[in-house]
């Protein structure tokens, strides 16, 4: 007798500014999971947060045909209800890969755990902690892992003059500015003095009503994948060499100039200190399945210092997560199975929670 397959649900695209971004990690995970134990549904949101199941993609699966770098947000639009839940005698996962906001802040996982479904990567609370980096650093301190210095603004609530002088006083310059909730380096910017400071909060503002300015660190960039659920395992470190003045956009998505190292080349001491600070931040942010964790090194400094975690790292060819976990000895296809399965292992425990009084 065959097994069943697993109904498989990747949602991407999204109403966020990293739409594009998942659209290219969606056509890599469609085109690595294994079609001999998924049956796989590409579910497109386009911009407007209309939903449409992309026929087309899934037949090209089907057909064992080679997919696009980029999956397109086509086919009939459909109720999301209906679309997730398959027919009753069906194990249906979704694997949501929207970067951003309206998919990696517990929004869509809060729609899934309404329609009781399994789903890859972390749950509501964690989603929207780890989004919100003013949140995230707050937890993050209680937990004492160390960061950078910041200040966080929160427009209509904190002194827009104010903080020019408070940055200046407690941080001085440069700094980074950036949105609290967006991700893909999208709306951060450089400020070197007060006017490219009031420039670089205003243009964060596009994207958010909190904004974080944080202390510029000369040092490192080193990343950790985690993966697992309340015992994670974590990879070996790469290491960002940057082509611009940060890791922006640009250097992650369009020009390549980046240089990926995997594994960086760091002693063992430090190796074994970031990835337990990476296990620390997971279990801190009760995150579960994956994430990212993203690091300062300050050599002959301060050592290690977090800078960010992301839930719902890039699964592009370019992509960390992916290719540190291959660094580690996971292959795509793997990665993909142990996340599904970490998904059914949350769901299985929080469906055994009783509901009566």
């Amino acid at each position: 007798m065959s097994i069943p397959l697993i109904r498989l649900v990747v949602l991407y695209g999204g109403v966020s500014a990293e739409h594009d971004v998942s659209r290219v990690s969606a056509a890599h995970v469609l085109a690595a999971a294994d079609r001999t134990k998924y049956r796989i549904i590409p579910v497109g949101i386009d911009q407007r947060g209309v939903w449409h199941r992309n026929d087309a993609a899934a037949e090209a699966i089907a057909a064992g045909a080679e997919l696009p770098n980029s999956l397109e947000i086509e086919g009939p639009t459909v109720n999301p209800f209906e679309v997730l839940n398959g027919p009753p005698e069906d194990l249906t996962v979704v694997f949501p890969l929207l970067h951003g906001p309206h998919g990696e802040d517990g929004t869509v996982q809060g729609m899934l755990e309404l329609f009781k479904l399994p789903y890859v990567g972390c749950g509501v609370l964690s989603s929207s902690v780890c989004m919100d980096k003013a949140m995230t650093k707050e937890i993050a301190a209680r937990a004492g892992i160390p960061q950078c210095r910041w200040i966080t603004f929160r427009d209509g609530v904190d002194d827009a003059r104010q903080i020019l002088t408070d940055v200046e006083e407690q941080l001085g310059m440069p700094v980074f500015v950036k949105p609290a909730n967006m991700g893909s380096s999208v709306g951060v910017s450089r400020a070197q003095n007060r006017e490219e400071l009031d420039a670089a909060i205003n243009h964060a503002l596009r994207y958010d009503d909190v904004v974080i300015i944080e202390e510029a660190v000369v040092g490192r960039e080193i990343e950790v994948a985690v993966l697992g659920n309340t015992a994670p395992d974590t990879s070996l470190p790469g290491e960002v060499k940057i082509g611009s003045d940060f890791y922006d956009y640009a250097d992650k998505y369009l020009t390549g100039a980046a240089e990926l190292m995997i594994p960086a080349p760091l002693p063992e001491d430090a190796i074994a200190q970031i990835r337990e600070y990476a296990a620390d931040a997971f279990i801190a942010l009760r995150c579960a399945g994956m994430a990212r964790v993203d690091f300062f090194y300050e050599v002959g400094g301060r050592g290690w210092l977090l800078n960010e975690v992301n839930t719902i790292p890039g699964f592009t060819p370019s992509s960390m997560y992916p290719k540190m976990w291959e660094a580690t000895g996971i292959a795509y296809p793997d990665l993909i199975d142990r996340l599904v399965a970490l998904a059914l292992e949350v769901h299985r425990r929080r469906s055994s929670f009783s509901t009566e009084h």
